[in-house]
């Protein structure tokens, strides 16, 4: 079968593991994605060709890079044309312009056509992403959502069609190995990797790290507007000789970084626009062997599940209380571990993910037979 997969999110390198197993699975897949993504308040992600086996991957011209909500592809009408795919897979939202301006190039080429939604607060959107939306989920054959609030929402807002629950990609347990051992370590190191942002709970973590014993160590992996301020509170806390604050890392250097860790946290915040909607630094910590604790925003404890420790968000002293449970005990160190490696193994490879996309793009062609 022929698919087409149009993603901002594949320039990063290690996703791209996913398409080489969809590829793996008797598809005829081509990737259409931008030459960067502006992420805001963030920076450009340029494209990383990691893992390009048994696929085409191409790169297009986009247009308001940067705007989730208005950007598109001005070049795919004559891609699709030349591809012709029976299956197009828009990696983007059922509200935003580049769904609406895939899908409709997909039905006059006669694709059956698919989305992937994240949003997991419900909200009614002013046009025209109103229109979009109502259009989308009129036409879409499949609807695909990255967490269960969002696959409720995508219900409610009128769509009649199957749904599936899938993670938008999962992770390479060979890339991202287990090298944590759960022994003692001195500095003990506590990790972020992600966005410098206000509703990632960041400066929760100086907090907490403030009210812990001196052997306790932080390092803090990521771009964002927020740096400025969490070099401010550091000194103010006279956390300068704790605390180290790194730039951003290609995809694929994730699990360099994840070998110098002990734990990993995501303290995320719930505000009145955004919940955490997956965590994906969660399994990629996970894979690598590292205990997870995060906090009770969003989707965090469905990705966690029994395999981490979850605090209140919002609260650096339940953090602070957590992150010490973990650090005197090694043995809860080590059992956290075994259960994460073994969480990912089970729910969250690329090769997982990729059987149960190609199973959707089967059903979608009214083929539904399980892969096994």
């Amino acid at each position: 079968m022929r698919v087409v997969i149009l993603s901002k999110a594949l320039v990063a390198g290690a996703y791209q593991r996913k398409l080489e197993a969809i590829a793996r699975l008797g598809v005829e897949l081509t990737a259409l994605v931008p030459h960067s993504w502006r992420e805001p308040r963030v920076g450009v992600q340029r494209l990383e060709r990691r893992f390009t086996s048994g696929y085409q991957l191409v790169a297009l011209p986009m247009a308001f890079n940067g705007q989730h909500h208005i950007h598109f592809y001005p070049t795919l009408a004559h891609h699709l044309r030349r591809l012709r795919p029976e299956v197009l897979h828009i990696d983007e939202e059922s509200f935003n312009l580049a769904t609406f301006h895939a899908m409709r190039i997909g039905l006059k080429l006669g694709a059956r056509c698919c989305f992937y939604n994240w949003a997991n607060i419900d909200r009614r959107y002013p046009p025209p992403f109103s229109f979009f939306e109502r259009y989308n989920l009129r036409h879409a054959a499949h609807a695909i959502a990255g967490n269960q609030e969002a696959a409720t929402i995508i219900r409610r807002h009128g769509y009649q069609g199957p749904i599936s629950v899938i993670p938008q990609f999962g992770v390479d347990p060979e890339m991202f190995a287990q090298v944590a051992s759960g022994t003692e370590s001195n500095p003990f190191t506590i990790g972020y990797l992600g966005r410098l942002v206000p509703e990632k709970g960041v400066l929760d973590l100086i907090e907490a790290l403030a009210g812990l014993p001196a052997h306790i160590h932080l390092r803090l992996v990521g771009d964002g507007v927020l740096r400025a301020q969490i070099e401010e509170r550091v000194v103010a806390l006279g956390l300068g000789e704790r605390v180290v604050l790194r730039p951003a890392v290609g995809s694929t250097a994730v699990p360099a970084v994840m070998a110098d860790l002990d734990l990993l946290v995501l303290p995320s915040h719930t505000t009145a626009n955004w919940k955490e909607q997956f965590g994906r630094v969660l399994i990629e910590a996970m894979s690598c062997g590292v205990p997870v604790l995060g906090s009770n925003s969003g989707e965090i404890p469905h990705v966690i599940g029994a395999a981490g420790l979850i605090f209140p968000e919002g609260d650096p002293d339940g953090l602070r209380r957590t992150i010490l449970q973990v650090a005197e005990h090694p043995q809860l160190r080590h059992d956290l571990a075994q259960r994460g490696r073994a969480r990912v193994l089970e729910h969250f490879t690329q090769a997982a993910v990729a059987r149960r996309h190609v199973e959707v793009y089967r059903e979608m062609l009214g083929n539904g037979s399980h892969i096994p």
